[in-house]
């Protein structure tokens, strides 16, 4: 029976000997490696493959064979593979069906099951509309870099992901401390639909940090010929306790004054404003006006009347 060849290696005593090779049969490799069935249908590739190896295949549809298998050995065993004759082309290709996956499928059909999940939750509170807008301002973000992408801009935005990605975390933790249960429930509101919207919000966030990765430490290096460092992520701050004075500059940027106008109102100077909201956001590792709001109606510092 075959058997994944990422189950049969571990990352500290990784074997490139185990890599899948242009005679694997690729039907072998649709079968037994779920993170690469994402990569198949980005190279345009489809089912029916019958006994053919990875080669036959992508002979048979314009795909640049070891590019392929670049990306496939990344994405499945996380190890750069670089060949030299990586073709740019296809590459950009496999790029450019990833976008418009994002953009016409996963984002619209993850914002409907987002409402669909949310619709049982308490409705006198406002929190499932701020949940709902917090994703709003992620796929506009996603839509954004995309369009940057698109046009060539990938030195401009290199540094996007982390910030991008961190957001899809922040609602995942949102819905996870403060989604509203329905005070008059006896069996609570956690469904199977926002189960799976749990699951579904945490499947894009991968999916999309390894989008990221491989225009990172792929595409760049194979256009510019230079080998980059794996390029390390930051770990997520603890959350801190807020100083009132924080609590009470939180409670005007919720209300959606200014800097200079949150400056008049504590009679303070709007540096020490600035200073202040990035303490905020650096302690609850929270970034959105709309993740703010959640926190300060929660945390009882706002009147949700109001």
């Amino acid at each position: 029976m075959f058997m994944s060849k990422k189950s049969s290696t571990f990352a500290a005593d990784f074997d490139p000997t185990v890599m899948y090779k242009a005679t694997d049969k690729i039907c072998d490799l649709m079968a037994h490696e779920e993170d690469a069935i994402q990569i198949i249908s980005r190279f345009g590739l489809e089912m029916g493959v019958g006994e053919q190896t990875i080669e036959q295949v992508c002979e048979s549809h314009n795909v640049h064979t070891p590019t392929f298998l670049a990306i496939v050995n990344y994405k499945v065993f996380h190890q750069r593979v670089m060949p030299e004759n990586i073709d740019i082309p296809t590459l950009q290709r496999y790029l450019k069906n990833a976008h418009a996956y994002f953009l016409d499928f996963r984002l619209p059909r993850l914002r409907r099951a987002l409402i669909e999940a949310i619709i049982p939750a308490d409705p006198t509170t406002r929190i499932p509309g701020l949940i709902l807008r917090c994703y709003d301002e992620f796929a506009d973000e996603i839509r954004t870099h995309i369009e940057h992408e698109n046009e060539g801009l990938f030195e401009e935005h290199e540094h996007d992901d982390e910030r991008i990605t961190s957001k899809l975390t922040e609602i995942k933790n949102l819905i996870i401390k403060y989604y509203p249960t329905k005070p008059t429930s006896t069996e609570g509101t956690v469904t199977y639909t926002l189960i799976s919207v749990m699951s579904d919000l945490w499947h894009t966030e991968q999916d999309f940090a390894d989008h990221c990765a491989i225009e990172d430490d792929i595409l760049r290096p194979a256009m510019t010929k230079i080998q980059s460092g794996n390029r390390r992520r930051h770990l997520q701050p603890q959350t801190e306790e807020l100083s009132e004075r924080e609590k009470d500059v939180l409670v005007q940027v919720v209300r959606g004054l200014s800097n200079k106008e949150i400056a008049d109102v504590l009679c303070i100077s709007t540096h020490t404003v600035i200073s202040h909201r990035k303490n905020i956001t650096r302690k609850l590792n929270i970034h959105s006006t709309a993740g703010l709001t959640i926190y300060a109606i929660v945390n009882k510092l706002v009147d949700i009347n109001n």
